[in-house]
């Protein structure tokens, strides 16, 4: 394990195991892949006869329940899986996600699209690179946003039934908030848990991959939840 110097920051060593920088550029283009495929297949589900089996409840659902299990799968094994077998389980998360979304494509219009995308790649970048840079500890975090998320999946699971608008608002921004914060604390976790291992050559691929996923999940969410509160229906 390295040695934190505490004085220049806490999160990185000062002497040189690991190459962080490296790391975090790879955990990053893998994240900018993953995207690159979700927009791709979502713009040709959308776009082609595809999108009914996209609007199909049954494959809509099993989709949605493989996503949860390609994520847990990858998160949970990872230290068991090859970087191959991790680096297709991941483009294969990004296509389904892309499939799923599709839907959202076609609800919303292109400029609120657009606009929303831009807002959360701003919102992203400033606080990623507040989560890398920043001295502050951002551990203590952990277990509030946790709560919060679980929060926000009971919250919105009630307004499905309630179906009120003031409270599909407050979800929205709650859900921006909360995932702006997420944002921070992955980064920032993501770098400490590179410092504190021995990553390198197949490890340092699935741990790329790994970080990616992790702050994926953070944009998608984050893009989500901006597009229901400034986004315009069709």
């Amino acid at each position: 394990m390295n040695t934190m110097n505490r004085n220049s920051s806490f999160l990185y060593p000062t002497e040189g195991a690991i190459d962080l920088q490296s790391i975090m550029r790879q955990v990053y283009t893998w994240m900018v892949l993953g995207m690159v495929i979700t927009t791709a297949v979502a713009y040709v589900t959308a776009t082609t006869s595809l999108i009914n089996l996209a609007m199909n409840p049954i494959i809509l659902l099993v989709a949605v329940l493989a996503e949860f299990g390609l994520v847990l799968g990858i998160s949970a094994g990872l230290s068991r899986l090859s970087s191959g077998v991790a680096t297709m389980l991941f483009m294969l998360y990004a296509a389904l996600n892309g499939f799923t979304l599709s839907i959202v494509l076609l609800a919303f219009t292109g400029a609120s699209l657009f606009v929303a995308f831009a807002t959360t790649a701003a919102l992203f970048g400033v606080m990623s690179v507040i989560g890398y840079t920043t001295k502050v500890n951002l551990s203590r975090m952990g277990t509030f946003l946790m709560m919060a998320v679980i929060g926000l999946v009971i919250a919105m699971v009630v307004n499905m039934f309630v179906g009120s608008g003031p409270f599909d608002t407050i979800i929205s921004v709650v859900g921006v908030l909360v995932f702006t914060a997420l944002t921070a604390f992955d980064t920032q976790r993501i770098g400490r848990m590179a410092a504190q291992m021995n990553v390198n050559g197949d490890t340092e691929v699935k741990f790329g991959i790994f970080g990616a996923l992790r702050l994926y999940l953070d944009f998608i969410n984050m893009f989500l939840f901006v597009l229901r509160l400034t986004g315009r229906r069709r």
